[in-house]
């Protein structure tokens, strides 16, 4: 009897502590479906834009993105090229990373994307896909382009003016952007070859100019990458808001161009710092475009 009176004592704790460890366990597990995912993206600009800020523009994006899923949030953060480099060097990386040529450190931590990109592509992978471009143009203050004069090639980060001017047949002299753009506008140029940017100086100033765009070659790409495997489907799917129509036609708001538009020929936006210088100088020694062909990639 006595053991009796115990155990009808003893069974009901004993099953509030089994509800309890139930209920704590099924909190737990909901708990751990309910923790949100977040998904690092670095922005590391290697050349000079139209307008504002393509780290604020991909934040943005970032918004949108976020709509359409449940617990997904993108961190945008803006590195220079030698401060994502030192970061690298720390063992530190984002999931996506937002780049233009120059940045060959991160290749082997990028993944193959279900893209096609002749500038991002290593061996048979597609590692990274332009998101905006920027184009290569030359400016005159007047319509005759045939006359004789300077022309100033403006430099403006980690692309290669110099291999747009050679394969467009411009001879110039290399100068930093502003001082290119100011010369030009004061008359020490007859003519400048620009970007994007400079299209964007020429229309806040309301300076009348006129253009011509050098097409068949461009290396103005900010190519976007997935690195690692984790949260891969996230990652992606910021990606493809960044290729989607309803991004690509924003880009106006930053003086950049649609992805789309990419064709001809351009470099490994992967290429090392040395195989980039090598391309530049071989185009300021006048190298014909055969040989400069070996170092560029079909889009």
């Amino acid at each position: 009897m006595k053991i009796f009176r115990f155990l009808s004592r003893a069974l009901p704790f004993a099953l509030i502590a089994a509800v309890v460890l139930t209920l704590l366990f099924y909190s737990t597990k909901g708990e751990e479906k309910g923790e949100p995912c977040v998904i690092s993206v670095w922005n590391v600009d290697t050349f000079e834009g139209g307008k504002g800020s393509r780290a604020s523009f991909l934040a943005k994006a970032a918004r949108r993105a976020e709509e359409g899923q449940s617990g997904v949030y993108y961190v945008v953060s803006s590195y220079t090229r030698e401060g994502a480099r030192e970061a690298l060097g720390r063992g530190e990386a984002p999931d996506v990373l937002s780049f233009g040529v120059g940045l060959s450190d991160f290749a082997e931590r990028c993944t193959a994307l279900p893209y096609s990109f002749g500038g991002g592509t290593v061996g048979k992978n597609c590692l990274a896909v332009p998101w905006c471009r920027g184009k290569y143009v030359l400016f005159s203050l007047t319509e005759a382009f045939g006359e004789e004069g300077k022309t100033a090639i403006s430099r403006g980060g980690c692309n290669l003016p110099f291999v747009a001017a050679a394969l467009a047949g411009v001879e110039g002299e290399e100068v930093a952007s502003e001082t290119a753009y100011t010369g030009f506008l004061g008359g020490k140029y007859r003519y400048l070859l620009g970007t994007q940017r400079d299209i964007c100086r020429f229309s806040a100033r309301g300076t009348a100019v006129y253009t011509r765009e050098l097409e068949g070659y461009c290396d103005l790409y900010q190519c976007v990458a997935v690195l690692g495997t984790a949260h891969r489907e996230e990652c992606l799917a910021y990606v493809e808001e960044l290729l989607s129509p309803r991004t690509q036609e924003r880009l106006g708001e930053i003086g950049m161009y649609p992805a789309a538009q990419a064709e001809g020929r351009c470099v490994n936006v992967f290429a090392s710092d040395e195989a980039l210088s090598e391309l530049e100088n071989a185009a300021r020694r006048g190298e014909n475009e055969k040989f400069l062909e070996k170092f560029l990639k079909t889009i």
